[in-house]
């Protein structure tokens, strides 16, 4: 495994003295990401019509999405650690020519297999893309604006994966479902010239390893990294709380006495964007040694953010702010996370990131079920309840782990 307290930096990545990153640059790296994690979710709005396309029972239909889900978790465990090894900018390059290629043999499927394949195919590209862009990012901006610059990129992810389902609706309204994945074939074909323009080529991070050695050592960096550990099971509470809420709350509002369409219900995750712009600034914050205190503020915020949102099957009002208050709290936490995790040299930045989305992807997956069976036996006040005591245990964790954190994850960088 590679020590992270390196002192300097492999040839061809940042090193302290690097100027900071251009603004056109960062907003590349937002733009990207959104487009990129936007393929993971354009199925979900779809479903209705992948259904009757290919005759696949209601019941099955899901199975897309879990495709989906799936590439996601292989995408962090095979793909992503790959720009430890390889020089990034043409590891995306070549991500984003497959991705693209995905999206079209998903646009022209005719068969349920040739579907399921191409969609296990978009969620494993798609993933990569994401996360290697913000690995990527980490790694090309200057120690002192780490923070702001993941903070940017995070956000344009947040921003694609909630417009998404609304794009994918529209787009399939005017043209079919298929040309939601035609178009976004051509948007990336459209991206590729100006990823191979403005990114910086990167010679190998981590030259002297080989793949196996590569995907082992992400295994040493769980065991050893006492910041990816902390910051780790804080995403892991934080994202099982924001699962909770986001897989229960189409029940109460589907149900009298709001009655709505799947469409209304999905326009709710919009309000998330103005969060997710806000949350941004984290980063900044995080730069200048605040990381910690930025934590505990979204904490304490995720924790209340749950009495509006107990209001919420009866007065819209409530579930609006109580989304807003949901999405910029965790968001900020996830910010923070990040930047505090990617303050190391940047030869392991896309093995970090891999490893602390693993933490998402199972505290994901333990909301959704908590969710839907407290629901059964305890309706949406349970549900509200249940969130806000894991956002409370993560509140509690961080305020224990706050003298074992490791000094330089709050410290004030250099310049």
């Amino acid at each position: 495994m590679i020590p992270l307290s390196t002192p300097h930096a492999p040839p061809g990545l940042v090193d302290e003295g690097a100027p900071p990153m251009a603004s056109a640059r960062v907003m590349l790296f937002a733009v990207a990401c959104a487009l990129s994690v936007a393929n993971v979710y354009y199925a979900q709005p779809l479903l209705d019509a992948l259904a009757e396309e290919f005759g696949i029972a209601q019941g099955a239909i899901g199975g897309v999405v879990s495709l989906t889900q799936t590439g996601c978790a292989l995408a962090l465990l095979l793909l992503v650690p790959l720009g430890d090894l390889l020089d990034r900018r043409r590891l995306m390059l070549a991500q984003l020519f497959f991705l693209s290629a995905a999206l079209v043999a998903v646009a022209s499927a005719f068969s349920p297999l040739a579907l399921f394949a191409g969609m296990l195919a978009v969620g494993l590209l798609g993933t990569a893309m994401t996360q290697g862009l913000i690995a990527y990012a980490a790694s090309c901006a200057a120690p002192g604006e780490r923070g702001r610059v993941v903070g940017a990129a995070q956000g344009g992810v947040v921003i694609g994966l909630l417009l998404a389902r609304a794009l994918a609706g529209w787009v399939a309204d005017l043209g079919g479902w298929r040309a939601v994945y035609f178009s976004s074939a051509a948007l990336a074909l459209l991206l590729w010239p100006l990823l191979w323009r403005m990114l910086p080529p990167q010679c190998s991070p981590s030259p002297h390893l080989s793949y196996g050695r590569l995907l082992g050592s992400m295994l040493g960096l769980l065991l050893s990294q006492r910041v990816l550990q902390i910051r780790g099971m804080l995403a892991l509470l934080m994202f099982a709380a924001f699962s909770i809420f986001w897989s229960a709350m189409v029940l109460p509002l589907s149900a009298p006495p709001h009655s709505f369409s799947h469409s209304a219900i999905g326009a709710f995750g919009l309000v998330g964007v103005l969060g997710a712009l806000a949350a941004a600034r984290a980063g900044h914050w995080a730069d200048r040694g605040l990381g910690q205190w930025t934590s505990g503020a979204a904490l304490l915020l995720l924790t209340l953010c749950w009495l509006p949102l107990a209001l919420g099957d009866r007065h819209l009002w409530a579930l609006v702010l109580g989304v807003l208050l949901l999405d910029l709290a965790g968001q900020a936490l996830h910010v923070t996370n990040q930047s505090l995790i990617l303050r190391t040299p940047p030869e392991a930045h896309s093995r970090l990131v891999g490893c602390y989305m693993l933490f998402y992807a199972l505290g994901s997956g333990l909301g959704a079920i908590g969710a839907t069976q407290v629901y059964v036996l305890a309706g949406w006040q349970g549900v509200c309840a249940l969130g806000a005591g894991v956002s409370l245990l993560a509140l509690a964790f961080w305020a224990a782990t706050l003298r074992i954190m490791p000094a330089a994850a709050s410290a004030r960088l250099p310049g």
